[in-house]
């Protein structure tokens, strides 16, 4: 078995936050994406790059207190992220993006505007 190796950019260049307001396509378990739902607190890795790139950003997808995403479900959230060297330039409305658990796709982002 192959180790997944990926590094996350922590080159922080400003403590004020970037925030999105995001459309996530949560991949269904049967099509491979997470088991379970998440709720407040989840805070994947987001892959700006092609699929076999292994460079990624942190950010917190922000769930209304109480709810829960489930896999296969689509939702306008807000993803909140540190304001790395790099990023700005990549969160434009309609980007999209992958948002991943190691190597696992759990879900298809798209920037709907930021904040």
């Amino acid at each position: 078995m192959r180790a997944f190796v990926f590094t996350d950019n922590l080159d922080i260049i400003d403590k004020k936050p970037i925030k999105v307001l995001a459309r996530l396509e949560v991949v269904s378990n049967d099509d491979g994406g997470r088991q379970g739902p998440f709720t407040s607190g989840y805070r994947p890795n987001h892959n700006f790059g092609r699929e076999e790139d292994r460079f990624y950003f942190i950010g917190q997808v922000e769930i209304p207190e109480g709810e829960w995403v489930h896999p296969g479900e689509t939702r306008e959230l807000r993803i909140t992220f540190p304001n790395a060297r790099g990023l700005a330039e990549l969160l434009t409305p309609g980007r999209r993006w992958r948002i991943q658990e190691g190597g696992k796709l759990v879900a298809i982002s798209t920037v709907l505007s930021v904040e």
